[in-house]
């Protein structure tokens, strides 16, 4: 209850007490004022928020850090009664996503409308609303609000940075043995034909043969004898490393339309987690993008596993599952490089990405490089987040396995990270050290 409305409940109450206890007209005339400025204030606020619609419509469902998400606001007065004043105040998740806003003097059938586009700085999964409306008499007696609990979700996927030096020698990423295994997929390796089945596409149809035996004939195709890559994340809950950070403010102005200048400014929070996620998406982009099948696997505070595929689409699925990965994960990353590295087949890579120093996952790489699966090991150095640890023990064992070693450092760029194993960075300062000597 306002001040005012206090105020004015004391007036009328005081002024009948006075008109009936004297019989003065004055006061009878105050009373009757008073009571009509209170019911009038009352209906009219009634009337101020009846007949009002709002339209949200969102640009798109899903954007990637460093890109904007836009939405479109529309307040419509459906009434034949003005609309004095009127707040709209939204409930969204997404940081600096301002979407509230005061309108005043909206007229019967006119409506009001606003942009809102909001540079996404953090991956993530966001409500977008609910509303409030509120609004009220001229003299601010009363107030009454709607609620419009309808929302949606905006998806915010790891942004990828571009990785122009990182090589992989072709020892590591050897193509693998034909499979021979047939599959309904159209792949470059057609293996034959067949008599044609209810449910085959026509474009798989061979006309030639189909011609010469007078009857429907299907090619057939095998799995492309390339290897799979398959990207594992650690997700254990307890080799993450946090550092107090919060979210900057988006850039504004001129700078802000520049995409190229918002990719190269982009700051990664001071998170082991982030790191590997926006590691595991730049190298799931990279691979997608030379037309190699990829898959991914981790556990955190829910399974994601993608079965290994190319395309566009495969790209999305794991952008998808990366936008809400959590460091939640009971289960250790060396028990899932060995459980889930018992179904890669010969010749496959696994790039396994971490921040435990423990030697135990280096260990489970080597029992997979003793199979013949190729392994690209990518540290993200807990030290420069603040832990003390020590990761020679693990980059040892690694070295020694000759499985490649690349380390991620917190506020090192990405693709300065992965253009040079750790043991080329080595041979590099020890190069330096005697050159300065001589």
């Amino acid at each position: 209850m306002s001040s005012r409305l206090i105020f004015l409940l004391a007036g009328v109450l005081a002024t009948w007490i006075l008109s009936i206890a004297t019989g003065r007209q004055l006061w009878y005339n105050m009373a009757y004022l008073l009571s009509a400025i209170l019911a009038l204030s009352f209906i009219w606020a009634q009337l101020s928020i009846r007949s009002l619609t709002v339209r949200r419509q969102a640009r798109n469902r899903r954007t990637q850090v460093g890109q904007f998400a836009e939405e479109h606001m529309e307040l419509t007065n459906r009434s034949r009664v003005p609309k004095l004043w009127i707040e709209v105040e939204d409930y969204s998740t997404l940081p600096w996503h301002d979407v509230s806003r005061v309108v005043s003097m909206l007229r019967s059938g006119r409506s009001f409308s606003w942009q809102i586009r909001t540079l996404c700085m953090q991956r993530g999964r966001y409500r977008l609303g609910p509303i409030t409306v509120r609004s009220g008499d001229p003299l601010g007696i009363f107030e009454v609000k709607q609620h419009m609990p309808s929302s949606s979700y905006l998806l915010v996927f790891p942004s990828t940075v571009e990785l122009p030096f990182f090589e992989p020698s072709i020892s590591e990423m050897s193509g693998g043995e034909t499979h021979q295994r047939r599959t309904y997929q159209v792949t470059t390796n057609a293996a034959g034909v067949r008599d044609y089945l209810p449910g085959d596409s026509l474009n798989r149809i061979h006309w030639a043969t189909t011609a010469r035996l007078n009857r429907l004939m299907t090619k057939e195709f095998e799995l492309d004898p390339t290897s799979n890559i398959w990207i594992y994340l650690d997700l254990f809950a307890g080799v993450e490393v946090k550092m107090a950070w919060q979210q900057p403010s988006p850039e504004v102005g001129i700078f802000a339309l520049d995409g190229q200048f918002r990719r190269n400014n982009l700051e990664l929070p001071p998170n082991t987690t982030e790191y590997g996620v926006t590691a595991a998406a730049s190298l799931a982009r990279y691979f997608l993008l030379r037309n190699r099948a990829v898959g991914m696997s981790s556990q955190g505070r829910t399974r994601e596993f993608l079965q290994a595929d190319r395309g566009e689409r495969q790209i999305n699925k794991i952008l998808e599952a990366l936008a809400v990965v959590e460091a939640r994960g009971t289960l250790p990353f060396s028990q899932l490089v060995a459980t889930d590295g018992m179904r890669l087949n010969r010749n496959d890579t696994v790039v396994a990405i971490s921040a435990d120093p423990a030697t135990e996952w280096g260990e489970a790489l080597q029992d997979l490089q003793r199979r013949g699966v190729n392994s690209i090991a990518v540290i993200v150095d807990g030290r420069s987040f603040g832990r003390a640890v020590s990761y020679t023990p693990l980059l040892t064992a690694l070295e020694t396995a000759n499985i490649a070693t690349y380390i991620l450092h917190r506020d090192e760029p990405i693709s300065d990270a992965l253009s040079d194993p750790y043991s080329e960075q080595r041979v590099g300062r020890a190069v330096s050290a005697l050159r300065q000597e001589w």
